[in-house]
């Protein structure tokens, strides 16, 4: 029996490779290497335990090197800057003034992306008027810090611009 054990190792390798296809892990590819190369050991003619040894440290190997090699190349790289969604992208979009400033620390509310935010002039900002457009300069808890914007968006400025020349 110990000489057609390779026959089983085969098998078992090729299902765990089959199996790879169905999963998202990608875990049993290497388990199914592993098998393979104890079906090469067994073919050699090698015993069981050295067989089980082989199985066990190729399967580890690769699975702890595909990790690493995932993370370095699927990673993100030093330097470059992560995905920004939910608070962490509103730092530099532009809204507008829904409420105009009221009491001691000038609050507000601004509309940025559907959602309206209290929000307070900046350092050194006049207080908010209703249909101002403000940039977010920060975000402090559920609050917003705002600047006048100072320039209409490139593409609303051209838009403008080409309405008042049919104008003409």
């Amino acid at each position: 029996m110990s000489e057609y054990a390779w026959i089983l190792w085969t098998v078992l390798g090729l299902l765990l490779i089959a199996a790879e296809i169905f999963t998202s892990g990608f875990v049993l590819l290497w388990f199914g290497i592993g098998a393979l190369a104890a079906a090469l050991a067994g073919m050699l003619g090698l015993g069981y335990p050295l067989q089980f040894l082989i199985f066990f440290a190729v399967s580890t190997a690769l699975t702890a090197a595909s990790r690493t090699i995932f993370v370095n190349y699927f990673g993100r790289r030093q330097g470059e800057a992560a995905l920004k969604t939910g608070i962490e992208s509103l730092p530099g979009q532009v809204g507008t003034v829904v409420s105009s400033s009221r009491g001691s620390l000038q609050e507000g509310a601004v509309k940025v992306y559907g959602s309206t935010w209290t929000a307070f002039p900046a350092a050194g900002e006049a207080p908010l008027e209703a249909g101002d457009r403000v940039v977010v300069e920060r975000v402090q808890g559920a609050s917003i810090y705002v600047r006048r914007a100072l320039d209409e968006p490139g593409w609303r400025a051209a838009a403008l611009n080409a309405g008042g020349k049919d104008d003409e």
